[in-house]
């Protein structure tokens, strides 16, 4: 009897004691929607952040709206840009911190040797990318291609896609007439009969194709090409500033879940940043997959496009650089350890 009640309080003196010892081992952990590096009520640290009009920055822009940034601790100054080589650049000129970019203008900048890491990739898509041709001009099938004029965006997706369409379809660029152009100069282009065919993405892609009407045909290849849109930093920034970097990815993270349970609210979001009409956005809005991730898919993309560039002397490099040295995964696996599936 005495021993049973000396074992009940030892039991009532001691339980405080765990009590105490379990929630301090809890909270050492770090919890899904903990923020790194910053607590409320201090100043919010001031980045910048170059991304674009374009859907693939749905997450970018949904973060911003929703104050995900500023729940992370950074007071975030938005570079807008019409495409991602062009917010690249903003980066490489150091008048951004953070950028938006598909996987083309990263692998050309590799071939130049600029000191960037990728950080995530924040959308993938199949049909993101197409040829629109005029069937007024002849083109009614990928083979009809051959020896038509057939505008591109030098040093993107555009022109990767191109190249790979055309070898699918027993063609190379030699068949055809190429045209510089910019996204924005597409439409024009081929309205004035100065193009037969381009090469390009959503918005312009769609609104190329309603503009052709019945005279537009459209040219897709789900198995060649997989477009990445990723984020992109300069190494040394990465390396000074590691906990604003998990901050900054903790606030996509934070877009990418709200973006997957509220679509007609981010579309809504999405229009009202981006001043473009709600239906384009929900017309091509299955053609995204908006995931904040890193695999071994962007490593290989960016082998097979330095290949590319290579071969057709796209660049006066000769061997390809170490593209697995430009993929920095330590701080999304910090944030999010499922979404890392790389070999470094």
């Amino acid at each position: 009897m005495v021993a049973s009640l000396l074992g009940k309080s030892l039991m009532v003196k001691t339980l405080p004691l765990f009590i105490i010892i379990l929630a301090t081992l809890v909270g050492c952990q770090k919890s899904p929607t903990q923020n790194y590096g910053w607590r409320s009520g201090e100043p919010l640290e001031k980045v910048s952040f170059a991304y674009t009009y374009q859907p693939q920055s749905t997450l970018a822009h949904v973060a911003m709206a929703k104050g995900y940034f500023a729940e992370e601790g950074l007071d975030m100054q938005p570079l807008m840009r019409d495409f991602g080589k062009e917010a690249l650049q903003a980066l490489l000129e150091s008048k951004a911190d953070f950028a938006t970019v598909a996987e083309t203008p990263v692998m050309f900048s590799g071939l130049r040797g600029d000191t960037i890491f990728v950080i995530a990739n924040i959308e993938a898509s199949t049909t993101n990318n197409a040829i629109v041709a005029k069937k007024s001009a002849g083109i009614n099938a990928p083979g009809d291609l051959k020896g038509k004029r057939v505008g591109f965006t030098p040093g993107t997706t555009s022109d990767f896609f191109l190249d790979s369409f055309l070898t699918a379809n027993g063609l190379t660029r030699q068949d055809i007439h190429p045209i510089a152009l910019k996204p924005d100069e597409m439409r024009d282009a081929l309205i004035a009969a100065k193009a037969d065919a381009v090469s390009t993405w959503n918005y312009p892609l769609t609104l190329i194709a309603q503009a052709l009407g019945g005279d537009g045909v459209l040219f897709y290849d789900r198995q060649i090409y997989t477009e990445t849109f990723n984020i992109a930093a300069q190494q040394d920034f990465v390396r000074t500033k590691p906990e604003t970097v998990k901050r900054f990815l903790r606030a996509l993270v934070k877009a990418e879940e709200f973006v997957a349970k509220n679509p007609d609210a981010a579309q809504t979001i999405m229009a009202a940043a981006t001043k473009i009409d709600k239906s384009l956005i929900q017309d091509v809005w299955n053609a995204f997959n908006y995931r904040v991730v890193l695999d071994q898919k962007l490593l290989l993309t960016l082998e097979d496009e330095a290949r590319w560039a290579i071969k057709n002397r796209l660049t006066d490099k000769t061997t390809m650089p170490d593209y697995a040295s430009y993929i920095h995964s330590d701080s999304l696996r910090a944030v999010r350890p499922e979404a890392v599936s790389t070999n470094r």
